[in-house]
């Protein structure tokens, strides 16, 4: 049974890698609350289109924010650092989290020592690019970059390409995740809180199983492929009469069963019986197809190959995917009381229970500093003029 709606997590957040957690955490139901500088703010407020015309409430921010609390607190000030011991205290937090440089860490009051002394049991997580002995700024690009992701990313005979989503980012998120759940765990049997350090950069190479394993051991030059696949023939994307479709042909029992169809017969050859004679002559085998696959329709093409077994995919676009019945049923939502927009958003790894209770909805992005009144005041108990003279002197 999940228990997550008990929880509160404080996190000093900015652009994509440590919100996309804590957006993750806000689907399972915890009270995340995000703190923000009164003046900087989170950066990604700022990105994309201004359709709310608001400011600080642009279009990039509002993807992963949403069922969140958000308040500014400057911790470079002592009244900061004592607010936020006041914080970990009163709201019982369970979870803090920060994607700050570690050389900031002492100097804001956010070290796992410090939060540790305030909270016995806290669980501190702090996200960096390349460690917590590195305060080398990192970028989604740079790290795949840095990475090998880049690398390993586009045609043969092109440039390096990005990927199609920050899989650096979110990746990171990902593990870092699974992590809080090791330190719950944890803390449900000992009483023990823990410190998690997670680096991006470390987060990213994990996924070069094949690559790393191949390179090291066997020294194989592992670059980038394009559409094809370094074992396995043919895979590849191909053009139809009226858009484009993925095909792969994972085995051989696969390959004798699509030259049986009528149209790939003449491909019928004993040098492409195995996989590695098709792996072989990959190039001209890919164009052969090509020349075949031009001749039908993405329809005719998926209802040949669904028939004989062989994985066969439209290539989608975005708008294609929000179709597909196994997505549109489980895409989330987030209205706005101001305005009335409602957002959609992307779906869940899967629906948690508090989704589900909530049918699939979660609160509005929260709008710079909106929730300071509330947590101030009706938590920590400072009356109205003592919140305006906080901020008055930046403190909120």
């Amino acid at each position: 049974m999940e228990t997550f709606n008990d929880m509160t997590i404080l996190s000093l957040e900015q652009a994509t890698t440590l919100p996309y957690l804590t957006y993750r955490l806000a689907q399972d139901g915890m009270n995340v609350i995000r703190v923000e500088h009164p003046i900087y703010g989170d950066p990604n407020r700022m990105v994309g289109e201004n359709y709310l015309k608001e400011e600080r409430m642009n279009a990039y921010y509002l993807c992963i924010n949403s069922g969140k609390k958000a308040i500014t607190l400057n911790l470079a000030e002592e009244k900061g650092k004592e607010i936020l011991r006041d914080l970990i205290t009163k709201l019982k937090v369970d979870i803090f989290a920060t994607n700050q440089l570690p050389r900031n860490y002492g100097k804001l009051g956010i070290d796992y020592d410090t939060l540790k002394g305030i909270k016995s049991d806290i669980i501190w997580l702090g996200m960096t690019g390349f460690g917590p002995d590195s305060n080398e700024a990192a970028y989604e690009p740079i790290l795949e970059a840095r990475s090998g992701l880049m690398d390993l990313t586009g045609e043969p005979d092109g440039d390096p390409q990005y990927l199609g989503i920050p899989l650096s980012d979110m990746g990171t998120s990902e593990h870092a995740y699974g992590l809080l759940m090791k330190a719950l765990l944890k803390r449900e049997k000992t009483g023990q809180g823990s410190r998690i350090d997670i680096s991006m950069f470390e987060s990213s190479a994990s996924w070069l199983t094949v690559p790393i394993t191949l390179s090291a051991t066997f020294d194989q030059k592992i670059t980038r492929r394009g559409n094809t696949h370094q074992f396995f023939a043919p895979v590849s994307a191909f053009k139809t009469k009226d858009g484009y479709v993925y095909m792969a042909v994972g085995n051989n029992k696969q390959w004798k069963a699509m030259v049986n169809l009528p149209p790939f017969q003449r491909l019928d050859k004993p040098e492409y019986e195995k996989n590695e004679g098709r792996i072989n002559d990959v190039v001209s085998l890919t164009r052969a197809i090509r020349e075949i696959f031009s001749n039908f329709s993405t329809k005719e093409l998926i209802k040949m190959f669904n028939q004989i077994g062989v994985p066969i995919s439209r290539i989608n676009d975005v708008h294609n995917v929000l179709e597909e019945p196994l997505i549109e049923k489980k895409l989330l939502k987030s209205k706005d009381p101001k305005s009335g927009l409602e957002l959609t958003l992307a779906p869940p790894p899967f629906l948690t229970t508090f989704l589900k209770d909530s049918n699939n909805t979660l609160s509005f992005p929260p709008r710079f500093g909106e929730h300071n009144s509330e947590i101030y005041s009706t938590v920590l108990g400072y009356p109205d003029n003592d919140l305006a003279t906080f901020k008055e002197k930046g403190i909120i």
